[in-house]
């Protein structure tokens, strides 16, 4: 008698679903079949579009790349050996009648292009910022990236092929009773044949030694950028000393950068500084580097760049005549030169951020870009610039708005804090409450949202969250329920609340006229959402 696959799994099946942008998942349910479902799919669905909107055909190259999370390309004994996710993307390449190229490791923008401009596919395996026990992948179109309207044709191509895989006899099948692949598939050397089509951007863009005489500290760490970048910063004629490389995976949230990584930075400064280097700024990306990390430096203290800001100075340089950014933004951009040319706010996430885009430009709007707080810039038609022409890459990118600021201070004669001391005085902090699971999360909305409306304030002692920052509430004068619940007090000052779209946490942003005061408001709203947490663990 046959036995089927979905009859001989010796583990529970864990879904991947769509995060904020991209899959993600906890490596323990991340079994290679998973993998190869989702990508599956997605594959044949991009095989139903024309070529003008992203579509592939049959025997089309896809590019596959990855950051140096471990379980991206090995198996790992400590979560049940998972993991090997590059290998299993490989196999559902093959296996849809595609070509795998491979292109190793490097930045998720330098991917993305490199794709675009050969009118494939392409995919990245990262876990990006989120924790190290989680990871994912995240798939473009041959000509931009995957949007939300995509998501629910994409669900019904993965159901029809995970069914197939499910109902196949196990002794025919290419997975094991464990979901992971029986001989893994060979990862091809990397290919290096394709010009590095990312850091001419930047040359066609900025070339002529024009951040000649700016000293940066470039934090290595583990991004997948820690090669590319600062070899682009030099030739551009920045003085670049690099640092803290490190093999261990490290995992950087650049919307929540703890005080022991800051504290770390500057002890690197400090130590650069004691050997006569003494930086103007420092600067690094995250794991995929497609998040900036940027610090000023002035008389050897570092100060922190929160990305939204970065991204309003970045685009002071560039000089938009459209601008798209998601709700959870620094509302400083609203009050400076820039507001002109705001456009109505977004939800959390690239794909939002990219329809705006694509709206404005269809619109006639000539000069668009957006950004994210995370500090992810995208750039949607071409800027010409003095110096040249800059290219659009509709994903996000790290190092164009840390390029972009450092050309801005240079041509005001001024450090990046002093630029950022110009802007209206709006302080923005974020921060996290982590393994709380989404669906908690929601349930913490649902539950602002019916006290909202029997206008009720405070925590009792049983832990049910009535409202966390109570003179907020008392003065409300703003409610946007765009993503999550933000909400506005008389005096201007913001919470907003949210659950990741990416990993179970759940992500607290506030904004008030001092960096005090928006550090207190996170501060309540964190031990509010830490009591929710806890009473929801313990099932009051």
């Amino acid at each position: 008698m046959m036995i089927k696959l979905r009859d001989a799994l010796n583990y529970s099946p864990i879904e991947l679903k769509f995060g904020t942008s991209g899959r993600r998942g906890k490596v323990l349910d991340l079994t290679q079949l998973e993998i190869y479902v989702n990508v599956r799919g997605e594959l044949e669905f991009l095989k139903t579009l024309g070529l003008v909107d992203g579509g592939i055909r049959s025997g089309d190259h896809v590019f596959v790349g990855y950051d140096l999370r471990p379980s991206s390309c090995f198996v790992m004994p400590k979560y049940d050996g998972r993991g090997g996710i590059v290998q299993a993307v490989v196999a559902a390449i093959e296996d849809s009648g595609l070509h795998p190229t491979n292109l190793g490791v490097l930045p998720t923008p330098a991917l993305a292009l490199t794709g675009w401009k050969n009118r494939s596919a392409s995919i990245m395996v990262t876990g990006s910022h989120i924790p190290f026990d989680w990871n994912g992948y995240k798939l473009n179109t041959s000509t931009g990236e995957l949007l939300k309207e995509h998501e629910a044709p994409i669900s019904e191509h993965v159901n029809r092929i995970r069914s197939a895989c499910y109902e196949s006899s196990l002794n025919s099948s290419i997975f094991d009773d464990r979901g992971m692949l029986r001989s893994l598939r060979q990862i091809d050397s990397e290919t290096r044949g394709f010009p590095n089509l990312y850091r001419d951007r930047f040359v066609d863009a900025f070339g002529g030694l024009l951040l000649k005489g700016t000293k940066i500290l470039f934090y290595e760490h583990s991004s997948a950028g820690r090669d590319l970048y600062p070899a682009i910063l030099e030739e551009l004629g920045a003085h670049v000393l690099r640092t803290g490389r490190t093999e261990e995976f490290l995992p950087v949230d650049t919307e929540n950068l703890q005080q022991e990584m800051l504290s770390s930075l500057q002890n690197l400064a400090d130590e650069a500084a004691k050997n006569g280097f003494y930086a103007d700024v420092v600067v690094s990306a995250d794991g995929d580097a497609d998040r900036p990390v940027l610090l000023s430096c002035e008389n050897g203290r570092l100060r922190f760049i929160p990305g939204d800001i970065l991204g309003v100075l970045a685009a002071s340089y560039l000089d938009p005549d459209a601008i798209a950014v998601p709700i959870s933004c620094n509302d400083a951009i609203d009050q400076s030169s820039l507001a002109g040319a705001l456009l109505p706010k977004t939800k959390i996430g690239s794909p939002y951020v990219i329809s705006a885009i694509e709206r404005a430009k269809a619109a006639g709007r000539s000069r668009v870009c957006g950004w994210e707080p995370n500090g992810g810039f995208i750039v949607g038609t071409e800027f010409p610039l003095d110096s040249g022409t800059l290219a659009p890459l509709p994903t996000r990118d790290a190092l164009l708005p840390i390029v972009a600021t450092l050309l801005l201070a240079k041509r005001e004669n001024a450090s990046v804090g002093t630029l950022a001391d110009r802007l209206p005085p709006r302080f923005g902090c974020a921060g996290l409450v982590k393994e709380i699971p989404r669906s908690v999360g929601a349930s913490l909305l649902r539950e602002i949202s019916m006290e909202l409306e029997s206008k009720q304030v405070g925590v009792d002692e049983c832990g049910s969250l009535l409202f966390v920052v109570p003179d907020i509430f008392e003065s409300l004068i703003g409610t946007d329920l765009t993503d999550g619940v933000r909400l506005t007090s008389g005096k201007g000052e913001i919470l907003h609340l949210r659950p990741s779209g990416n990993a179970d946490e759940f992500r607290v942003y506030a904004v008030a006229d001092t960096p005090n005061r928006a550090q207190e408001i996170l501060k309540i709203a964190l031990q509010g959402v830490g009591i929710f947490k806890r009473s929801a663990s313990a099932g009051v």
